[in-house]
């Protein structure tokens, strides 16, 4: 933000994949207007992404009973999914409509959730959802770890573990592995072996991720290989939390969907260094409205 614009409004902005939300905060930090609509991730698009973005933003005014006659008092933060480089941010500014705002910053939502999850101190996230990934703010600079994407990475994550799950299953139907209840119930959930194969084709990581309930269903029975799956999905969430620790971050917060249930699987060591997040993402893309132009932003390099 430049140091002669003082700001009357704060607008933060989480675009995801599925759904696009922003909140109007004053400067004093009462919370005007929430509202969303529809996915912002920029690998969707950079002409749907803005769309969804304004949209959100407008029905946040509508909600606060102001218009579009605020944006020149008004920082805006964004937090995106599909930001990946420090060019993803130039391209996305440079496709904003005319709106006029006072300021406007962008950056991965994974930095935002981070800068909300510390209010802007050290400290680390560990994603654990459908995907997964790291990402630590530790003397002010950024480091992402992992996030490369299903087909090569998204290790400690429900589409992994749903994967996994669907391996093991075949492999005991093959007779290459012990049989177990959950192997049996997942053929069946597909009906057959080989309805499997077509059903990959077309798979997305979350329709993996929707599998992994049955894997925690069958560890709560002590079913043997579902107790596998999950320890090891649990040792590769350790591992990327050690990482964070090693880096410098002083404590993590596991967020995600999968946490909640991944959580009394993880080591007692990680378990002593996991925090809570002292506010959301959209009050992280709020901070990042309020910090100046030059603060650091940490992605990983353009090619």
């Amino acid at each position: 933000m430049k140091s002669n614009f003082s700001p009357a409004f704060y607008l933060g902005v989480d675009g995801g994949g599925t759904k696009c939300r922003a909140r109007l905060r004053n400067e004093i930090g009462d919370i005007l207007g929430e509202a969303e609509s529809g996915p912002a991730n920029i690998r969707l698009g950079l002409d749907l992404a803005w769309t969804n973005i304004m949209a959100s933003i407008d029905k946040a005014l509508a909600k606060a009973g102001l218009t579009r006659d605020i944006f020149p008092q008004t920082a805006v933060g964004l937090g995106l999914a599909g930001v990946v480089t420090p060019n993803d941010c130039t391209r996305t500014l440079e496709a904003a409509p005319k709106a006029d705002f006072g300021a406007l910053r962008a950056a991965a939502d994974y930095h935002v959730a981070c800068l909300g999850a510390f209010e802007g101190r050290d400290g680390g996230i560990q994603i654990a959802g459908t995907g997964s990934s790291s990402y630590a703010i530790i003397r002010g600079k950024g480091h992402p770890v992992g996030g490369w994407g299903f087909l090569l990475s998204e290790t400690g994550s429900a589409a992994a573990l749903g994967r996994d799950a669907v391996a093991a299953a075949l492999k005991a139907h093959d007779g290459l592995a012990p049989a177990s209840p959950l192997a049996l119930a997942l053929i069946a959930h597909f009906g057959h072996p080989a309805a499997i194969i077509d059903w990959s084709e077309r798979a997305r990581p979350s329709d993996y991720g929707a599998l992994s309930p049955i894997v925690f269903d069958h560890a709560r029975q002590r079913d043997g290989i579902a107790i596998g799956l999950i320890e090891q999905t649990a040792a590769d969430i350790d591992t990327f939390i050690a990482h964070q620790i090693k880096l410098g971050a002083p404590r993590v917060c596991l967020v995600g969907g999968l946490g909640p249930h991944i959580r009394p699987w993880l080591s007692d060591a990680t378990k002593a260094v996991l925090a809570e997040p002292a506010t959301d993402i959209l009050d992280g893309a709020i901070l990042l409205a309020r910090q100046p132009d030059d603060a650091t932003i940490a992605l990983r390099e353009d090619a």
